[in-house]
């Protein structure tokens, strides 16, 4: 018999396909990322597994919206309480962080505005364009810049994005039991829920775990690292990239 849980979790399944049906979709993200934390605290990873593919539709359709806009808009100076934001896509640079385009996707999600925000920091010594995302751990990937930087264009934008979360998928321990993959990924999308593949990649680990802990019970979801602990201070990124442009 479901618990209580369960049958709430699946309630709000219920809703967010109902918020999909009406094309509301921050209402279906809202709904369906909800439910995926519950059912993740149940250990039912059939049940993630079921959760992930709306989950997706809701953003892939506001991602959508940004990336029809054809517009690239780069921010670097402060970003006011009361900004304007526009379903277009951001691109934070310095003097402004990876935390500055975290609370700017977040300010968006809450406004439902579809922008899309990524950011870039200064070019490494091999004139690399580092692209990096914050959340409960730090996503990096380092990749070739625009043709003109004042003016990235929307493609390169979208595949800046398509890089980023493909290193996310990268960074993930196949050797890690499924649990514990599935845990990495649900950090990474809290990072960057704007890639397609990262979460195809957590519906795949999901069906993976679910075999894996089918008649037993799911290893607890592992405690969310801090910012303090999955982000290096700045001296260990800069020593980071010089590292790696050795």
């Amino acid at each position: 018999m479901p618990s209580a849980k369960t049958t709430s979790v699946q309630t709000l399944m219920t809703k967010a396909q109902q918020a999909l049906s009406r094309n509301h979709w921050f209402e279906a993200e809202r709904l369906a990322a909800k439910a995926l934390d519950m059912a993740r605290g149940e250990g039912d990873f059939h049940l993630m597994a079921r959760i992930v593919l709306p989950l997706l539709e809701a953003r892939r359709q506001r991602m959508q919206i940004a990336l029809d806009s054809k517009k690239v808009v780069i921010l670097e100076s402060p970003l006011p309480a009361d900004m304007e934001l526009k379903p277009v896509c951001y691109l934070v640079q310095p003097p402004l962080v990876g935390a500055d385009a975290r609370r700017l996707r977040l300010l968006a999600l809450e406004r439902e505005v579809p922008a899309l925000v990524l950011c870039r920091e200064p070019r490494t010594q091999l004139g690399l364009c580092p692209i990096v995302a914050i959340g409960q751990v730090t996503i990096r990937a380092r990749i070739d810049p625009p043709k003109n930087w004042d003016k990235p264009t929307p493609a390169w934008f979208a595949d800046a994005g398509e890089q980023l979360g493909d290193a996310a998928i990268e960074s993930i321990d196949p050797g890690a039991e499924p649990a514990r993959q599935v845990d990495a990924l649900l950090e990474r999308l809290d990072a960057f829920p704007d890639h397609e593949k990262l979460h195809q990649a957590l519906e795949e680990t999901c069906q993976t775990a679910a075999k894996a802990y089918a008649g037993t019970t799911a290893p607890p979801r592992a405690a969310s690292r801090s910012r303090s602990t999955a982000v290096p201070d700045d001296a260990a990124i800069d020593a980071g990239d010089e590292a790696a442009d050795e």
